[in-house]
């Protein structure tokens, strides 16, 4: 058996840290510099799509901040942030929209950086939209990374980013909020920091309606883990061992239910917070919606749509066969099932499932087959089509 250093000797020469016992600011060094080439990539697709929004804005005699910043939600967003909830417009048809349709975590955002910068509510917006996607890339490369690889991170971050509606990630609305926290809280599950997940769950849940796809899978991969340890007779304790997992997934629903509670409150139903959403169209519906769209296109469009879902539930498919770690899984299917069984307009669906980033893992493994150049052409021409489709979008009816 070695002798115990001495004292002395251990002041002498100190033995390195091991990584988990880094300073906290070092290991965030060292994973943004980790996480680096995928936050580079993520931002040059991006800025593709800037730069051919603002030359087609030009050549149109239309403002591109105006179009990413002060249209559709984005105004709804910023009243909030300026006013408070309250708002309502009657529609010609007797309908009311009322601004409780939207989550508080963005207008708050939104008002506390316009209070402390020369920035506007506008501005603000953009800023926490801009910021969120890096974060979001940076959380969809760690998962990425942490299942296949790196490289494969760095990949998975760039398609996310050139994904048909990336251009609704430029804009201030909450679908980058949203992805950053949903990535890293499911990383924090993947890394067994329960109580970081359940937190940023929270704030996920203060973002999105959505927020319902996260919260089922940390809830669905708690019940599968205690169910696993009860089968292999492992009963003794395992309340003590899965306690911080326990405790994630009790407080991971809060900041969802917190808002529900509220609108329920205010307007004094236990049920308003659904009949706001029903007002505006959002209500499930099982999918009924999206069938009569179906049937009411002429039937080459019905077909077409038809090979879209299609592929769609083939990278379901991928994804159960990459065997993809239960709450990744989880999170990516249910994004999915949410945004197809509701009634909302059918235009709308594909940007509610951006968040779905998992389903972008399995072309993510495959393109890391190809050489590199092969991978860095196909990035290239999926950010070019990416950047002319939201070009071409926010120039016309823009997002729904």
């Amino acid at each position: 058996m070695s002798a115990e250093p001495s004292p002395q000797a251990t002041r002498t020469r100190p033995h390195p840290r091991p990584p988990e016992h880094r300073p906290v600011r070092g290991r965030a060094a060292a994973a943004l510099a980790s996480a680096a080439p995928a936050l580079g990539v993520y931002a040059a697709v991006r800025i593709v799509g800037l730069v051919v929004l603002w030359a087609a804005a030009s050549v149109a005699g239309k403002d591109a901040p105006h179009l990413l910043s002060e249209r559709w939600d984005s105004v709804w967003y910023q009243r909030v942030a300026e006013n408070g909830y309250g708002y309502t417009v009657t529609l010609a048809d007797g309908g009311i929209h009322a601004d409780l349709a939207f989550f508080p975590l963005l207008p708050a955002l939104e008002r506390g950086i316009a209070e402390v910068t020369p920035l506007g509510l506008a501005g603000a917006g953009l800023l926490v939209a801009w910021v969120a996607g890096l974060l979001a890339a940076w959380g969809i490369f760690a998962v990425g990374a942490r299942l296949y690889g790196r490289r494969a991170g760095v990949v998975l971050a760039a398609l996310w980013g050139v994904y048909p509606t990336a251009f609704v990630q430029s804009m201030a609305y909450t679908e980058t909020l949203f992805t950053a926290l949903a990535a890293w809280s499911l990383y924090a599950a993947l890394t067994r920091r329960w109580i970081v997940a359940g937190a940023l769950c929270v704030l996920a849940g203060l973002t999105r309606p959505s927020a319902a796809a996260l919260i089922a899978a940390l809830a669905i991969t708690a019940a599968a883990t205690l169910v696993r340890e009860y089968r292999t007779g492992a009963t003794d304790g395992i309340v003590r061992r899965n306690g911080r997992m326990l405790a994630g997934v009790i407080l991971a629903p809060l900041g969802w239910l917190a808002y529900v509670v509220f609108v329920a409150v205010r307007e004094g139903s236990p049920f308003a917070y659904f009949d706001v959403q029903a007002q505006w169209g959002n209500s499930i519906d099982g999918g009924a919606a999206l069938a009569s769209f179906i049937l009411g296109l002429p039937l080459p469009g019905a077909l077409g749509l038809c090979a879209a879902l299609a592929g769609l539930g083939w990278l379901v498919y991928l994804c159960v066969r990459q065997r993809q770690p239960l709450p990744v899984l989880v999170y990516g299917i249910a994004v999915v099932v949410v945004s197809l069984i509701g009634s909302a307009y059918f235009g709308s669906r594909p940007r509610l499932m951006m968040p779905a980033f998992p389903l972008l893992l399995p072309p993510a493994v495959a393109l890391l087959r190809l050489r590199s150049a092969v991978t860095a052409t196909v990035l290239a021409v999926l950010a070019a089509a990416s950047a002319a489709y939201g070009a071409w979008t926010l120039l016309g009816s823009g997002p729904p």
